[in-house]
């Protein structure tokens, strides 16, 4: 499969993905733009449609008053109103589009996120699509209280053919995490990733354990980790803010992740996260499949998010 159609593919599933939010979106904005100058009732009705897809008050509200400022008591098509916002969402989303690095060998990658953000299920993802690649990948399997998380992610690392580290149940996550990266050193990995267990962003306990993992590995390198990845799921919506801000306060919080977006009309959720953290945004999951799992691509996102089909049909 060349790459083109590869790209192809992922534009198609990306669409597919994103239905619910893209129909709300382009539904609502059908039925709001009716052959009728740009008003202020107008600007009013696209703010609130905004709002209900999870955009966010302050976004929404400076994206309809850029729309105001370029086209107000002027005759404006759907089309049109599509073509700007999508200009302007492009200025907040671009900049946050970061592929990862691995530099350092290895580079040490924290997943993080609350119970069933998909975090686990990403961490095996990953691990499949760089092992493809060329990688050498290694997985920690630092949820030792939750047998579950241990036997989904034998599962992920059988499938992707990559060794996992996994301690005793209820063992010290903190001392696997570093003899598990002392063991990727010695075997000379590119990557390590570390799936940590999943908790509520309210328990301090368990915020002081995933603080602990961090500092153990800062004793073997005072750059790890390189990367800690929070796995939001884009169903919560507007919780999704508050998961953010705690895990920050906790943890040096790098980079996003945001799965289930094939299962929501809520996708606004992540302009909402980029204008208010300007955290890069790694990865999008729209699906089960490895393949649904992607880096993130701001004018793909776009385009499909507002029903514009120029990228989808190249």
């Amino acid at each position: 499969m060349t790459d083109e159609s590869k790209s192809k593919g992922w534009f198609s599933r990306l669409s597919d993905g994103l239905k619910k939010s893209t129909a709300k979106l382009t539904d609502g904005l059908t039925s709001i733009v009716t052959k009728r100058k740009l008003d202020d009732e107008m600007l009013q009705e696209i703010e609130d449609l905004l709002l209900s897809a999870d955009v966010g008050y302050a976004t929404s509200h400076r994206l309809v008053a850029a729309l105001k400022k370029k086209r107000f008591q002027q005759d404006i098509t759907v089309e049109e109103v599509k073509a700007t916002l999508a200009e302007d969402l492009t200025a907040i989303l671009k900049p946050l589009e970061h592929s990862l690095t691995f530099e350092d060998k290895p580079t040490v990658i924290f997943m993080v996120g609350v119970n069933g953000s998909g975090k686990t299920t990403t961490t095996g993802k990953l691990a499949a699509q760089w092992k493809a690649e060329g990688q050498n990948v290694r997985i920690v399997a630092a949820d030792t209280f939750r047998a579950a998380a241990v036997e989904q992610l034998t599962v992920w690392a059988d499938r992707a053919n990559v060794p996992l580290e996994k301690g005793a149940a209820n063992s010290d996550a903190a001392a696997l995490v570093y003899s598990s990266y002392e063991t990727s050193m010695s075997k000379n990995d590119d990557i390590l990733i570390v799936d940590t267990a999943g908790r509520l962003h309210t328990k301090s306990t368990l915020m002081e354990e995933l603080k602990k993992g961090v500092r153990v590995t800062q004793k073997l390198n005072e750059k790890a980790p390189h990367y800690t990845l929070l796995v939001l799921d884009a169903n919560i919506g507007q919780n999704t803010i508050q998961q953010v801000k705690l895990f920050q306060e906790a943890v040096n919080v790098n980079g996003l992740i945001v799965t289930k977006l094939d299962g929501t009309a809520k996708a606004g959720i992540i302009i909402q996260l980029a204008d208010a953290f300007k955290l890069p945004i790694h990865y999008l999951g729209i699906g089960e499949s490895i393949e649904d799992l992607r880096a993130f691509n701001a004018e793909a996102f776009i385009e499909n998010l507002l029903g514009l089909q120029s990228l989808v049909s190249r």
